[in-house]
C-alpha cells in the first residue's frame, strides 16, 4: 500500500489550451483523478465509499504553477495525505517532468468528509484513517526526483 501514490501521465492534445501549454484546469482534474486512484489503491474505492454512505468533497484546492509542459512529454503525478483531523483530511500533490525532473506544479486539497445522505461533515472513520501513513515531510516525497 503506497504512502505516497504516483502515476505517469503522457500529455494528450485535449490537455493543450491555446498558449500551447497544459491548461491549468487539467490539473485540477488529474489531482481528483490520482487521489481516487490512492484511495483506491488503500482499499477505499468509490463502491466502498457508497457502501459506507459517506465520502469526500474538496473544500479548497491551491495550486502554485512553476513551469509550463507541452504536448507529448510525460509528467508523474504525485500525491500523499499530509494532515488527517476528525473531519478533513490535507492531500498534497506534485507534478514532474519526467524527462528532466523539472518540478511543473505543487498544490494541495483540503477535503471534507461528509455524510452522502445529509450533505454534512462526518467523522472519518478510524478503519478510514488507518489505510493511510500520513507524509508530514515534504522533503521525502522531492527525494523522489533524485532516485
Amino acid at each position: 500500500m503506497p504512502r505516497i501514490f504516483t502515476r505517469d501521465i503522457t500529455i494528450a492534445q485535449s490537455d493543450i489550451d491555446v498558449q500551447g501549454h497544459v491548461n491549468n484546469l487539467r490539473y485540477v482534474a488529474w489531482m481528483q483523478d490520482v487521489a481516487v486512484a490512492h484511495s483506491t489503491a488503500q482499499g477505499w474505492g468509490m463502491d466502498r465509499y457508497v457502501a459506507e454512505g459517506a465520502g469526500w468533497v474538496v473544500r479548497q484546492h491551491t495550486i502554485t504553477y512553476k513551469r509550463p509542459c507541452f504536448l507529448g512529454e510525460t509528467i508523474t503525478a504525485c500525491t500523499w495525505i499530509s494532515t488527517f483531523s476528525p473531519r478533513q483530511s490535507a492531500r498534497r500533490y506534485l507534478f514532474w517532468r519526467a524527462a528532466d525532473k523539472a518540478v511543473l506544479a505543487e498544490a494541495e486539497t483540503q477535503w471534507v468528509f461528509i455524510d452522502l445522505k445529509t450533505g454534512r461533515p462526518a467523522k472519518v472513520p478510524q478503519t478510514l484513517r488507518d489505510a493511510f501513513e500520513i507524509v508530514e515531510d515534504e522533503g521525502e516525497v522531492k527525494r523522489m526526483l533524485e532516485g
